[in-house]
């Protein structure tokens, strides 16, 4: 299991990685902050990205701000930050 904290953007153009914000990278997904919508996307988004069920993917903490933190099962950190860094290397 691995810690994974990104920066949020909802109310996007489209779900999935959108980029870098500083070190932390970020995901955007099309749903609004509203009843807990945008951090499905989001899990579902990052699921998607890194090519694992949504089920590896949950929301742990910053449930209401743009900084979230996840922890994502079946996976260590050394495989986790592989597979973030072939979504956009640097």
């Amino acid at each position: 299991m691995a810690r994974f904290v990104i920066r949020a953007q909802p109310n996007a153009r489209r779900d999935g990685f959108a980029g870098w914000f500083g070190d932390l990278p970020k995901f955007a997904v099309k749903a609004a902050p509203v009843d807990g919508a945008a951090n499905e996307a989001f899990e579902r988004a990052i699921a998607k990205a890194l090519g694992l069920p949504r089920r590896s993917v949950r929301l742990i903490g910053g449930a209401s701000s743009r900084t979230k933190r996840f922890e994502v099962e079946g996976i260590d950190r050394e495989a986790l930050d592989g597979l973030v860094e072939q979504l956009n290397p640097r």
